[in-house]
């Protein structure tokens, strides 16, 4: 389908990475991106994680947490061995991603950033995570998600 491609779509075709693509019509009105993709698609909420962009002791960070979940900060910086964790300001957070809020994805980053998943990933088979449009999503597996972003695992949600 033409428009689909997006830098994390491209990432995960470099290399070669199985993974679906699930496309739904975003709703600008819906309160929460997480929460309209799992409805629209179908999915219990706890299997579609949300990416958010923080500063850790004044650098920059990813956070993948359930869109059922809050990002517990202190669990962030304590897992990048960080003393202090907030959220990034938004343009901070889309200038360095190169995606939109809302459709910011933890794959295919314009600069690659320290990325966190929660430890609940490990729950499911494959997970949904933004493929870097609002509207997209990929289905992929924790472990492929965590190589290719070189994450860290651990408890980050509350």
């Amino acid at each position: 389908m033409a428009g689909r491609g997006t830098p994390a779509t491209a990432l995960l075709d470099k290399q070669r990475v199985a993974h679906t693509l699930h496309s739904y019509e975003h709703d600008p009105r819906h309160e929460s991106y997480g929460l309209e993709a799992a409805e629209a698609l179908g999915l219990v909420p706890e299997r579609v994680f949300k990416t958010l962009v923080c500063e850790v002791d004044g650098k920059l960070a990813v956070g993948v947490v359930p869109v059922t979940a809050q990002l517990d900060l202190k669990g962030l910086a304590a897992a990048l061995k960080g003393k202090k964790a907030k959220m990034a300001v938004v343009a901070d957070a889309e200038r360095a991603t190169g995606y939109v809020a809302g459709g910011i994805s933890p794959l295919g980053q314009k600069k690659r950033l320290p990325v966190v998943l929660d430890e609940s990933v490990s729950n499911f088979e494959t997970i949904f995570c933004s493929a870097g449009r609002r509207g997209l999503e990929v289905e992929i597996t924790p472990a492929d998600l965590a190589r290719l972003t070189n994450a860290v695992v651990a408890r980050i949600s509350a």
